[in-house]
């Protein structure tokens, strides 16, 4: 028995609209201005898709105008299914990082698995082929059941997709608050390598070219993934299952593999390629169609299918995975067919490019939806929403800092080491492939990941960072520390940093006080990707994570790229050989307000944040670089959670060697947080050089031993610790909160 649709009539009356997340003037604006008829429902469901905050960006456009987007290493900005980087000598990276955070609180294997499949497309339907993923991950705390089951099965569904696949996941970060209990945050990363005369375009151009359907068939799965990623959860509901995607990363290896060979062998027939990602069918025709300023029929009869009796409506907003969508000129569609029957997919004509600037769907021998196609894609109302700041920042700043009580600081330090947003992540990415494809220079566990690039002399740096803490106590400063420390992490690998994509993880934008988090925290990434010279070059905004009405802290991850330019400044944290001498670069203060020993002691954060400065930031980076480059370094290591005390302990544990540093300062600041710093060991040979170059900068403060012991002198304190107990509490931590 077939389903009857409700009529354009009952649409109206009964609001239907409403429930796909379209508003009564959104409804109006639809009937009475663009179409002046009532829509039916195909066309309705067409408009809820790529009128949803995910496809329209329609509370974010706004925000996203403040990005710096341009400079001259940027060939691709914002706009296609990646951005793209000039590396030199013809070559460019091509990075983008997408975020499944509402599948994954659902369905939480497959919502990662089909998180990595749909950034990983992105990259190869412009031509690259993808050489890493990198990852960014978000829960409450591990004390309950329910956060390890969504850490299992996330950390599972990110690996199974991407170990089968073949690409290596080498590095990213997991992070754990209880704001993000009910609504974790799984962003995905993709970068990889082309050669600028490769560069693809997603548009469908050129009257009577076809518009043919590659890849794996089209199912039920996924229908209204977009609109449900732009939905608030409330305990109790029934989740949208259906709305989560189902993942093959065997068939994606095969498309994978006849893209790129449709690409590089036959670019003289390809107009265009784009991803079937959010909103399927409909908004990768729509968006081909309305940047080459052209019309589109599609036969969906011809969509191939693997279910029976779909409906235009659910052929259209399916979202499917491994499935794209190309443009290839009139009389070479049999090309592209033998092409894909190799590596055993489907390549279908679907339809054809007019010069009318329509959207028409045909089913059956009937015209189901007559559109035009930039009222789908372009036409989207942009909304200016209000702002008002929380009452919670004019409290915290009125509030006095909060200072840590230490009366051991050897215990301290191991307290530290075991929290798991510091403690070792081993357990985690040991799960992840990073060696396959053997590009891997520097495998996770060190500040950036590095891979080499094949057939030159350099490599990729690359990084995912955001400590959402400093953005709930100042979004602006932590939206300039979020950049910052993902440029620091490049530096201290001997990359430099290039540009950045983000995933901007916010709760409604319908709340003002929401709103002006994420205003004003691009306030503050813009600002600092002027002062560090590293573009936004792509991205994506998700909103809505709130569970019962309560946000999570604002959290815009920043994933960031360098150029390594020589082998030889690959740097590692971990301290090299006894006798090496250590030193801190950069200057600490009592910053403590949103750090780890706030958290572990107080069991919240609360306070104004510590001053940042963004001219020092980028100074300090600079003559770390010379320095690198120079050859002095013998390690680098970026100064963060849990501060200097902790930065040493992790320097230490990689070759288990000692050390015997003597700070003047309190105890108390061994933990603070002050930004901007960087722990460094350097042969001794190279002393006079290093410290010529660096001036006022850094400050000698000890020797690497093998005495495999840390040797902390403060001015009021003593910490001696055996380096392998706090490297076995570090590393058993989160496998025995897991337990």
């Amino acid at each position: 028995m077939m389903n009857v649709e409700p009529t354009p009539q009952q649409i109206k009356e009964q609001r239907i609209y409403a429930e796909w997340g379209l508003t009564d003037e959104e409804y109006r604006l639809i009937s009475e201005d663009i179409l002046g008829r009532m829509p039916n429902y195909t066309e309705t469901g067409l408009f809820s898709v790529m009128w949803s905050e995910h496809c329209s960006y329609k509370n974010s456009k706004p925000v996203l105008r403040k990005f710096p987007t341009d400079g001259e290493q940027v060939l691709q900005g914002p706009g296609e299914g990646a951005g793209i980087v000039d590396i030199g000598d013809g070559q460019a990276v091509v990075f983008k990082a997408e975020s499944h955070n509402h599948p994954s609180a659902v369905e939480p294997y497959e919502g990662a698995a089909t998180g990595v499949g749909g950034i990983i497309r992105d990259i190869f339907s412009m031509g690259a082929r993808p050489i890493a993923c990198l990852d960014s991950l978000r829960f409450g705390e591990l004390d309950n059941a329910r956060t390890k089951y969504l850490l299992e099965e996330v950390v599972a569904g990110i690996s199974g997709y991407g170990n089968c696949i073949g690409i290596p996941t080498v590095g990213g970060e997991v992070a754990f608050d209880p704001c993000y209990e009910g609504n974790p945050l799984v962003n995905a990363m993709c970068v990889g390598l082309i050669d600028h005369k490769d560069i693809q375009k997603g548009q469908a151009k050129g009257v009577g070219n076809s518009i043919m359907y590659v890849g794996a068939k089209t199912g039920r799965d996924g229908i209204h993934g977009a609109t449900f990623a732009s939905e608030e959860f409330v305990e109790g509901e029934e989740q949208q299952r259906s709305a989560v995607q189902v993942g093959d990363p065997f068939m994606e290896k095969l498309l994978l593999e006849a893209c790129l060979e449709l690409i590089l062998d036959h670019s003289d027939i390809l107009v265009g390629i784009q991803d079937m990602g959010a909103a399927g069918l409909v908004s990768s025709s729509a968006e081909m169609a309305s940047k080459a300023g052209s019309g589109l029929k599609l036969y969906l009869d011809d969509v191939p299918q693997r279910e029976t009796n779909m409906t235009p409506y659910e052929m259209m907003l399916s979202e499917s995975q491994e499935r794209m969508l190309i443009c290839v000129e009139q009389g070479h569609e049999d090309e592209v067919v033998s092409l894909f029957k190799k590596y055993e997919l489907d390549a279908v004509t679907i339809g054809e490019v007019t010069s009318d600037g329509l959207y028409r769907l045909y089913h059956h021998g009937e015209e189901v939806a007559n559109l035009p196609v930039d009222a789908l894609a372009e036409d989207a109302p942009v909304y200016e929403n209000e702002r008002t700041e929380p009452a919670r920042i004019q409290e915290f700043a009125a509030m006095a800092d909060f200072v840590p009580e230490v009366t051991d600081a050897g215990e301290t330090l191991l307290e530290l080491l075991k929290q798991p947003t510091i403690a070792s992540k081993r357990s985690i990415y040991e799960t992840y492939d990073s060696q396959v494809r053997t590009n891997t220079v520097v495998r996770p566990g060190s500040d950036a990941a590095v891979l080499r690039v094949r057939g030159t002399n350099k490599a990729l740096a690359m990084s995912t960072d955001c400590n959402a803490r400093y953005l709930y106590l100042n979004p602006e400063v932590g939206g300039q520390i979020a950049v910052a420390e993902a440029a620091r992490n490049i530096v201290a690998s001997g990359g430099q940093p290039l540009a950045i994509t983000d995933c901007l993880n916010y709760g409604s934008p319908e709340k003002p006080e929401v709103f002006w988090e994420l205003w004003t925290s691009a306030d503050g990434i813009s600002e600092a990707c002027r002062t560090l010279n590293t573009p936004v070059i792509s991205g994506n905004v998700s909103l809505y994570n709130e569970t019962n009405g309560k946000a999570i802290y604002p959290t815009p991850m920043i994933g960031m790229v360098g150029l390594i330019e020589d082998l030889a400044h690959i740097t590692t944290q971990e301290f090299k050989q006894a006798g090496d001498l250590i030193y801190v670069v950069g200057e600490t203060n009592a910053d403590f307000n949103g750090s780890e020993i706030q958290k572990m002691q107080l069991g919240r954060i609360e306070g104004k944040l510590m001053n940042f400065d963004l001219t020092t930031e980028k100074a300090n980076q600079d003559a770390m670089l010379q320095a690198i480059k120079a050859g002095y370094v013998a390690s680098s290591h970026d100064c963060a959670e849990g501060g200097i005390a902790v930065a040493i302990a992790e320097a230490a544990f990689g070759n288990g060697l000692g050390v015997n540093v003597t700070l003047a300062m309190p105890k108390e600041n061994l933990f603070a947080e002050t930004q901007s710093r960087f722990v460094v060991s350097i042969p001794a040979n190279q002393q006079a050089d290093f410290e010529e170059l660096m001036g006022q900068k850094a400050q000698l403060i000890g020797e690497v031993t093998d005495s495999e012991e840390l040797v902390i002198q403060a001015e009021d304190a003593r910490i001696q610790v055996a380096t392998k107990t706090a490297a076995q509490l570090w590393e058993e931590a989160i496998p025995c909160l897991m337990k």
